[in-house]
């Protein structure tokens, strides 16, 4: 299969959900992809907002050349971790 971006939005990367009290908004981000980040007023905006910023992050190390780490973690989801895909 090649890696393409296809391939990278189908693995399941770990990520961490926070609430940001003094921005009263809901922040993720995944420490294998480092500088992916989305926010949002709703969880439900904030995992959307994600799924853009994957893409985008993806498609910008694929462009450039750069490398994309495979997911160094597996876990099963909590409500401070949540599995994006």
């Amino acid at each position: 299969m090649a890696k393409d971006l296809k391939y990278y939005m189908g693995l399941q990367y770990v990520s961490e959900t926070e609430w940001d009290e003094d921005e009263k908004e809901y922040v993720i981000f995944c420490n294998d992809l480092p500088g992916c980040i989305s926010c949002g007023k709703t969880l439900e905006d904030a995992e959307e907002e994600f799924k853009d910023a994957k893409m985008e992050w993806f498609s910008a190390c694929l462009e450039d050349g750069y490398p994309i780490p495979e997911p160094t973690e597996v876990l099963e989801p909590t409500p401070k971790r949540i599995l994006s895909q």
